[in-house]
């Protein structure tokens, strides 16, 4: 099964970027803050003090709080089919860590480790999903 080369459908509530890296850090704002100031990444999308968007030319990085495993940091991949990766994953020694579940901001999401414990979650949109209707702010478009 051949995974990659594939064309994402547009959501409003998702970077249009294809591997997304998920950084934990222990505040937020503050790392949001200094990534736009002194690396000059853009804003895209807030959620409430928790998690925000930034994106950089045609790519895209995700700041969180939390540890996530994999040394607090996790991969986000946007794909066609989460049922039909996610199976092929778990044929091929990935371990499921949740299965293939439709999400409020118009996604079906699950998550894996690979088998040095890195994290990582596929993303499939299903969905154009308003970030305003699930309680994100769409601060860049």
């Amino acid at each position: 099964m051949r995974m990659g080369a594939n064309v994402m459908p547009h959501n409003r509530s998702m970077p249009d970027a294809t591997v997304i890296p998920v950084l934990s850090y222990p505040d937020v704002a503050t790392a949001v803050l200094f990534l736009t100031r002194a690396f000059g990444f853009t804003e895209r999308l807030r959620i409430g003090d928790h998690r925000a968007q930034l994106q950089f030319a045609g790519g895209a990085i995700v700041v969180a709080q939390g540890d996530f495993g994999g040394g607090g940091n996790s991969v986000m991949v946007r794909i066609a089919n989460a049922d039909a990766h996610c199976a092929h994953a778990e044929r091929h020694g990935a371990r499921i860590v949740q299965r293939p579940a439709d999400m409020p901001y118009g996604e079906r999401q699950y998550t894996a480790t690979d088998p040095a414990g890195h994290v990582w979650t596929f993303s499939q949109t299903i969905a154009d999903s308003d970030p305003s209707a699930w309680g994100g702010i769409l601060l860049d478009q």
